[in-house]
């Protein structure tokens, strides 16, 4: 297999390699756009690349644990002007290949992204009614862990990485969430690799979830700047992103709100589209909401009111999403907090107290939660224990202490407790 592509000389300045469940993505970052070739041979499975009229200025150097699929690389002159990169592979794979013009931080790249030979990734298959009426099913959370691989996102004076300390809070924030009776937590990202934004909200439909939570630590040019912020997706992106899924519509065979849309007409399309996106927003404000007003119980917040704004990974039709802007990496009394594993967790749990308080005051039918909160409420008075409150509602204890997360029987006078159902 040989691929060919033209554009003019470069100098390669760096070489970078990182791996995701799906691929091996190797990065050659360029001072300018280059001619090359790209070809695979077998007896051993190798990938070439024969950049014309190009040099090297860097070594070709890699990180094992990021290596993935490749065992080796290394470079050589097959003729005089070409500049050949041959990466030894342990096994066949398919390739795809890129150019990619300066943005940010990055100058031009060659994106070479390697799959297991014919395993290369299928479209996502999309949400089912019938999945999703399982009884007394988990509350599904999907945590996506912003940035990763060669994207660090936002670095702190300290040289702090974004996509590390988002990553650590995501893993607590899992945790935290999976000590919840009927809550479950999913990673979108759980390892130093990159996925493209509209593959994360897409990994949350796969996994039927219920909430997309997008974690990142902000930065401003004003040092001195600091607070957590919750975002929902605005009203310009969530337009846009209604007009995409209209145009597709016809040819796609996702699921909205669990019904297909390639079997209607472009009217009915565009009114379920509307119906579901509609009832997403509304959910994703609610949710933000209790989300931002737990944080500023424990933390300090931006600003009093949640954010709106065209994030990417905020457009899914039919999964509630929010984005949480744990701290400001650009201050430095908080990037320092966010390498700390007691701000880590109490971040985390603090998104959890208001995933949970959501989730309780509107539970997807069909889970743990819909049929296990509908037995009421309690205040606890004084001289009252656990074990006479179970008593009063004719509820196992052990049910009231899963109910509200607790390890022993000790509770607080004015403290509110869900009853379960009996």
């Amino acid at each position: 297999m040989a691929i060919s592509f033209s554009a003019f000389g470069a100098e390669v300045e760096g070489f970078r390699v990182w791996t995701d469940p799906e691929k091996t993505r190797a990065v050659l970052d360029l001072d300018d756009t280059s001619e090359y070739k790209l070809f695979t041979l077998e007896k051993p499975h190798r990938v070439v690349v024969d950049l014309k009229g190009a040099t090297l200025s860097t070594q070709l150097d890699f990180i094992a644990e990021h290596a993935g699929m490749i065992s080796n690389v290394r470079h050589g002159q097959p003729d005089e002007g070409t500049l050949r990169v041959v990466m030894d592979l342990q096994s066949q794979v398919d390739i795809k290949s890129f150019l990619i013009e300066p943005t940010g931080q990055y100058g031009h790249r060659l994106v070479i992204d390697m799959y297991d030979a014919g395993q290369r990734p299928a479209k996502a298959p999309a949400r089912s009614v019938k999945t999703l009426a399982a009884d007394n099913r988990d509350v599904v959370i999907a945590i996506d862990a912003g940035h990763g691989g060669e994207d660090p996102g936002a670095i702190g004076k300290g040289r702090t990485q974004e996509k590390d300390v988002v990553l650590q809070i995501a893993r607590r924030l899992k945790t935290a969430l999976d000590a919840q009776p009927g809550m479950r937590g999913v990673l979108v990202r759980d390892g130093d690799y990159y996925i493209p934004h509209r593959e994360r909200y897409e990994k949350a439909r796969r996994e039927r979830a219920d909430l997309f939570v997008s974690i990142h630590a902000d930065a401003f040019h004003n040092r001195s700047v600091r607070g957590s912020s919750v975002f929902v997706l605005s009203q310009r992106g969530a337009s846009s992103e209604f007009a995409r899924l209209v145009a597709q519509s016809e040819n796609s065979s996702d699921l909205v709100g669990g019904v297909s849309l390639n079997d209607k007409d472009d009217l009915l399309a565009s009114v379920l589209l509307d119906l579901s996106q509609s009832a997403t927003i509304q959910a994703s404000d609610k949710v933000a909401a209790s989300i931002l007003d737990s944080i500023g119980q424990a933390h300090k917040v931006h600003k009093p009111h949640i954010g709106r704004a065209n994030f990417m990974v905020l457009k899914s039709p039919d999964v509630p999403s929010v984005l949480v802007e744990t701290a400001f990496i650009s201050n430095p009394t908080e990037e320092t907090r966010l390498t700390q594993r007691e701000f880590q967790t109490n971040m985390a749990d603090s998104i959890v107290r208001g995933v949970r308080n959501y989730f309780y005051a509107s539970p997807p039918p069909g889970t743990w939660i819909a049929a296990n909160r509908d037995g009421g409420r309690h205040i606890v008075s004084r001289g009252e224990t656990l074990g006479a409150i179970a008593s009063q509602y004719s509820v196992p204890l052990s049910s009231l202490r899963a109910a509200n997360n607790l390890s022993g029987d000790m509770i607080t006078v004015g403290k509110e407790l869900v009853i379960p159902a009996g």
